[in-house]
């Protein structure tokens, strides 16, 4: 059974709805141009508590957009059955999951035009849930745009524009809610890779990503690390190189390593 972080009691009252992302890289390979806006269209939605990405490893496009997938934090599951339509039906089964596990799980988005969703949608709005569909252009299912209403069916595309208009609606004080300055996030960052080194599990960006996010209800993502000067970092691998260049943390492979001096404190 996959596993899902629940929130608090605290963590709920903070921001009521949570948003969960999932994604069939297969029928939408553009979401790759387009990942760091996906989080920023999904933030704005509500607290997100899953992201998940569906591909075939043994398609070398798929791995490749899934390991820079994985850099953003997102969680990238791996269906490598060659049989028809195995990532869809991982894809529903772990959908089904999260919203049974979170009752506050209000929003699904859903990157995939295949008509092969419907009965997943139609359930997700018959339990009162919010369902927005992402679909790459010539591979929409108009059974689809019918169930989920045009107000809530867009391409990949559109994603820049929707960022844009959602940000100038923003009431002016949202700049201030869940920010953590930078060395509460090298802290943060090291406890996590200190806790997932002693599980003895790769410390992998997106698995250090999602533990910060739990250890830190303020940490919502890069985005939410505030900076003395003002900038923001545009990815988690940005923000890694810093912390690296900071001699804060080591980096191989695209996994974390303690420097001397944490591993002493440790």
């Amino acid at each position: 059974m996959t596993s899902y972080h629940l929130p608090s009691k605290k963590q709920a009252s903070q921001k009521k709805d949570y948003t969960g992302i999932f994604c069939d890289i297969q029928n939408v390979p553009s979401i790759i141009k387009f990942a760091s806006l996906v989080l920023q269209f999904a933030e704005s939605n509500g607290t997100v508590s899953c992201k998940n990405i569906y591909y075939n490893s043994q398609r070398q496009d798929q791995l490749a957009s899934s390991n820079k997938l994985k850099e953003l934090g997102f969680r990238c599951v791996n269906v490598p059955d060659t049989s028809k339509n195995s990532a869809d039906k991982r894809l529903k089964d772990d959908c089904y999951e999260a919203v049974a596990f979170n009752s506050s799980l209000k929003n699904i988005i859903l990157f995939s035009g295949d008509k092969d969703f419907a009965v997943l949608i139609s359930i997700l709005k018959a339990m009162g849930k919010k369902v927005i569909v992402f679909a790459q252009r010539g591979s929409e299912s108009p059974k689809l745009i019918k169930l989920v209403g045009n107000n809530n069916f867009y391409f990949v595309d559109e994603l820049s524009e929707l960022v844009d208009n959602s940000n100038k609606t923003q009431p002016q004080n949202t700049a201030i809610v869940s920010q953590i300055n930078y060395n509460e996030a090298i802290k943060y960052l090291i406890e996590a890779t200190k806790i997932v080194s002693s599980q003895g599990k790769p410390t992998v960006f997106g698995r250090i990503d999602r533990l910060m996010r739990q250890r830190c209800a303020n940490y919502q993502g890069c985005s939410s690390i505030s900076m003395p000067d003002g900038k923001k970092f545009k990815s988690f691998s940005q923000f890694i190189d810093v912390a690296v260049k900071d001699g804060k943390v080591r980096k191989q492979n695209q996994e974390l390593f303690l420097t001397e001096l944490d591993i002493l404190g440790a």
